[in-house]
C-alpha cells in the first residue's frame, strides 16, 4: 500500500516537471516573437520616416521654386522700385537662398521641416505684399506718365529721358532673359533593371538597378526661343555628395558649378516630354538620389527618387 502511494507521488512530480518545461518553452518562444516584432516595427518605422522627410523636403523645394518664379515675373514689369521695396525684394531673395541651403542639409529633422514650412508661408505673404505694392507703383507711374505728356519738356530733360530709357532697356533685357528661362512643368525619376534580352523594367531595389530614367516636360514659354538647348544635370547621391565625372563646369549667375553630365535637346515650345538616362559607375546605393536640371544660367526643376 505504501509503495503504491510512493509511485503515485513520483508520477505526479514528473507531470509537474513536464508541465514546467512546456510553460518555459512557451514563454521563451513568446519572448522571441515579441523581440522580432519590435525590431521589425522599429526598422520599418525608421524607413518610413526617412521617406516622409525626403518627400516633404521635395515639396518645400517646389514651393520655394514657385516663390522665386513669382519674384522673377514681377521683375519683368520693369518698374523703378522705391528704396524700401528694393530692400524687401533683396531680403526675400536672401531668405530663399538661406532656405535652400538648410534643405540641402542631409541631417535635417522633422522639426527643421516644420520651421522651413513656417518660413515659406511667411515668404508667400511677403511676396504677395510686394506684388501689390508693385502694381500700385505701376498705376502711379501711369498717372504720372499721362500728366507728363501734357507738359512741355526742355531739350536737357529729353536727353535725360533718353539716357534713362537706354538704362531701362538694358535692365529689361536682363529681366526678359530671366523670364525666358525654361522651366520644368513635371519630372519623374525611375530606377531601371535591364535584362539580358535588352528589355527594361522599373525597379526600386538599389542592387538590381542598372540606370536611372529621368522623364521631364518643359512648360511652354512665349518668351523662350525654340531650338537646340544644353541641359545640365546635377545628381546628389544618398550621402549628399555631388556625383562628378571629370572637370564638368558651367555657370549660373556668374558662379561656377560642377555638373554630372549634360544632354542636348531640341526645344519646340510645345510642352514636349524628354527622357535622359544615367548609370552610376560603381552601382547604386540605398537612399535618396536628387536630380537637378539647369539650362541657360538658371535651374529648370528638381526631383528625388528613393531606392530600397
Amino acid at each position: 500500500m505504501i509503495n503504491s502511494e510512493v509511485v503515485s507521488s513520483k508520477k505526479e512530480e514528473e507531470k509537474k516537471k513536464d508541465s514546467s518545461k512546456i510553460y518555459f518553452f512557451i514563454i521563451a518562444i513568446a519572448a522571441l516573437l515579441a523581440t522580432n516584432i519590435y525590431f521589425y516595427v522599429k526598422f520599418k518605422t525608421n524607413g518610413e520616416k526617412v521617406y516622409t522627410l525626403t518627400v516633404e523636403k521635395e515639396n518645400l523645394q517646389v514651393q520655394i521654386d514657385r516663390i522665386e518664379a513669382e519674384l522673377d515675373k514681377i521683375d519683368v514689369e520693369n518698374v523703378q522700385l522705391t528704396p524700401e521695396m528694393s530692400v524687401q525684394k533683396d531680403d526675400s531673395r536672401a531668405e530663399i537662398a538661406e532656405l535652400r541651403k538648410k534643405l540641402e542639409n542631409k541631417s535635417i529633422t522633422a522639426k527643421d521641416i516644420d520651421e522651413a514650412q513656417h518660413k515659406i508661408n511667411q515668404l508667400k505673404k511677403q511676396v504677395d505684399t510686394y506684388r501689390v505694392n508693385v502694381q500700385r507703383l505701376i498705376q502711379e507711374n501711369q498717372i504720372l506718365s499721362k500728366q507728363n505728356s501734357n507738359l512741355s519738356e526742355s531739350v536737357v530733360e529729353k536727353e535725360k529721358q533718353i539716357t534713362s530709357l537706354v538704362t531701362s532697356n538694358s535692365d529689361l533685357k536682363e529681366k526678359v532673359a530671366t523670364a525666358s528661362a525654361l522651366k520644368v512643368s513635371s519630372i519623374s525619376i525611375n530606377g531601371l533593371e535591364v535584362k539580358k534580352n535588352g528589355k527594361e523594367f522599373v525597379e526600386e531595389r538599389a542592387k538590381k538597378i542598372d540606370k536611372l530614367k529621368i522623364n521631364f516636360t518643359i512648360a511652354d514659354n512665349p518668351l523662350a526661343k525654340s531650338g537646340e538647348r544644353d541641359i545640365y544635370v546635377r545628381i546628389i547621391d544618398p550621402q549628399g555628395n555631388l556625383v562628378v565625372q571629370g572637370d564638368n563646369i558651367f555657370y549660373v549667375h556668374g558662379e561656377k558649378l560642377q555638373y554630372t553630365f549634360k544632354h542636348n535637346i531640341l526645344f519646340t515650345n510645345k510642352g514636349e516630354d524628354y527622357i535622359v538616362y544615367w548609370a552610376a559607375d560603381e552601382g547604386f546605393s540605398k537612399g535618396a538620389y536628387t536630380v537637378l536640371l539647369y539650362e541657360d544660367n538658371a535651374i529648370m526643376g528638381r526631383s528625388t527618387v528613393v531606392l530600397r
